[in-house]
């Protein structure tokens, strides 16, 4: 469906060393709308009509640019160089050894500490969509390359929220982007995310290590980890696993099923007490679900604090750790090889 969105755009706050940050949003012609901030591009807050018609929010997020710019948890945040980890924060590429940001134990973790969850962005508007702009420089948290990132979002009539990432780079470098978002169907304070129903797409996983590096690739069939058909999160966290237990939930990255065209659903997500679904499609092969399982204790909104399970990420994108894989060339950006990948989110209701 075509977009008739309207965007507008207010001052939000100021961060600690005194910048202010604005705050942008999408409203679509039946009341719909996503709040976005300059601030990490990430989406603040998006309010949807429950299957009575009430709006509620359902992202997780925190109040203040000063709280984005404080937590750890890249609540809603765009998030690169790279998405995910890399093993011990270092690959190498076309012969040449890197070491980037070590932020989280030995690994690094949604491209460093800086990275482009603590970014100003460049916002402009285009046709009712949002266009976030943003200059990474050679060694930015280690990385190669000079790379020019645009970001545009873009909110139809059917409630159909689409992540349009491009970058172009004058030297080779790995990118793998993704949205951040923390989804919480209910659109209740205090609600978890237990009694969402989820299904993906996927007949495999990556098995992961202690430090959650994918170890191995292997089949969902009769685990805990088969959404091949629809099933409760809440259930599936009780479900005895090793795999469960390393990562305390879900932090597992999905290998899409490939098909044609290459943007395709792959995910789908129900809370029944509200009726709002939410699909999720893509021109990705991974698709990280995380099941909140570190969020006790994260400060949230009107000063409440968050419960593990409280929200869940459905990631799109590469896979973790793959500049290190034998399929790394899939994750390299190169001057005659720009990066593109498209995401979409859509909400509506069951009735």
């Amino acid at each position: 469906m075509m977009s008739t969105a309207k965007l507008s755009h207010e001052p939000w706050g100021v961060l600690p060393d005194g910048q202010t940050v604005d705050l942008f949003t999408l409203r679509n012609a039946h009341g719909m709308r996503v709040s976005i901030s300059e601030l990490g591009g990430a989406i603040v807050s998006w309010h949807a009509p429950d299957r009575a018609g009430r709006l509620g929010d359902i992202m997780l997020g925190h109040d203040t640019p000063a709280d984005y710019w404080a937590a750890t948890s890249y609540m809603g945040a765009l998030v690169g160089r790279w998405a995910n980890r890399i093993a011990r924060a270092r690959f190498t590429l076309d012969g040449i050894e890197h070491n980037v940001d070590r932020n989280e134990g030995e690994n690094s973790l949604h491209g460093g500490a800086t990275g482009f969850h603590r970014a100003l962005w460049q916002a402009r508007e285009d046709d009712g969509a949002l266009v976030l702009t943003l200059d990474s420089e050679e060694g930015d948290a280690g990385f190669p390359g000079n790379v020019h990132v645009q970001v545009r979002y873009t909110l139809d009539d059917d409630g159909e929220l689409t992540i349009d990432y491009r970058a172009t780079t004058d030297a080779p470098t790995p990118l793998n982007l993704t949205s951040h978002g923390y989804f919480n169907l209910a659109a209740q304070p205090g609600a978890d995310i237990k009694g969402h129903v989820l299904s993906i797409d996927a007949d495999a996983f990556f098995e992961v290590d202690a430090g959650l590096i994918p170890v191995r690739q292997t089949a969902v069939a009769g685990k805990a980890f088969d959404f091949r058909e629809a099933a409760p999160i809440g259930a599936r966290l009780e479900w005895p696993h090793e795999q469960l237990s390393l990562a305390r939930g879900f932090d597992h990255c999905y290998v899409l099923r490939e098909s044609q065209p290459a943007l395709r659903e792959v995910a789908r997500l129900y809370e029944p007490a509200s009726g709002r679904v939410m699909t999720v499609s893509t021109d990705q092969r991974g698709l990280q679900f995380y099941s909140g399982n570190y969020l006790e204790g994260v400060r949230g909104r009107n000063g409440m604090t968050y419960g593990a399970h409280a929200g869940l990420c459905l990631e799109a994108g590469g896979f973790p750790n793959q500049i290190n894989m034998a399929d790394r060339e899939d994750v390299i950006s190169r001057p005659d090889k720009p990066y593109r990948q498209i995401t979409k989110y859509r909400v509506g209701v069951l009735v």
